[in-house]
């Protein structure tokens, strides 16, 4: 009788098939996986938008949630030139203003909030003082991605939401 080569053997034919098989399956498994943490991640994506708007005697500066995902804003940095402020009332120009906190709350997708709205007059004044604001947020999604939003809606990806308290605003 004639030996037959192992890997010519039946049973060793219906073997490593099978093992092919297995990790055939194995990889496509992660791969699935990759794919729907991504798809998870997608689904809450926040995108924060800045924007002021005006007419007549009002002016306000608004936040709005473009995203998918709500966004859990973890600081607000508010500066007039180079100098930070902590509250609105610092600001002599906004003195007849309404006010919603920003710092630490979270905006639900499609939302918007409106944390400084003006009513009163010289608009024009407080239009050519608006050039001097400077506003930056930086947001997390619920997976703790996080990214920084200016004026110019310019996002920016960031591993962690850190601020010093001196330029923290807290209004």
């Amino acid at each position: 009788m004639k030996k037959v080569k192992w890997y010519r053997n039946p049973e060793m034919i219906v073997a490593l098939s099978a093992l092919f098989i297995g990790l055939l399956t194995a990889v496509i498994s992660v791969y699935s996986a990759s794919v729907d943490r991504e798809y998870a991640r997608a689904s809450v994506w926040p995108k924060l938008e800045l924007f002021r708007s005006y007419s007549g005697e009002e002016f306000s500066y608004g936040v709005a949630n473009k995203g998918t995902g709500p966004a859990i804003i973890q600081y607000a940095k508010v500066s007039v030139g180079s100098k930070p402020i902590k509250r609105w009332s610092e600001v002599s120009e906004f003195s007849n203003i309404t006010q919603s906190h920003i710092n630490s709350i979270t905006v639900p997708s499609g939302q918007t909030v409106t944390p400084l709205h003006y009513r009163g007059e010289l608009i024009s004044d407080i239009l050519e003082f608006d050039e001097k604001i400077n506003i930056e947020l930086c947001y997390c999604s619920i997976y703790q991605e996080c990214w920084i939003v200016n004026r110019s809606n310019e996002t920016q990806q960031v591993k962690q939401c850190m601020v010093s308290s001196e330029e923290a605003f807290v209004q």
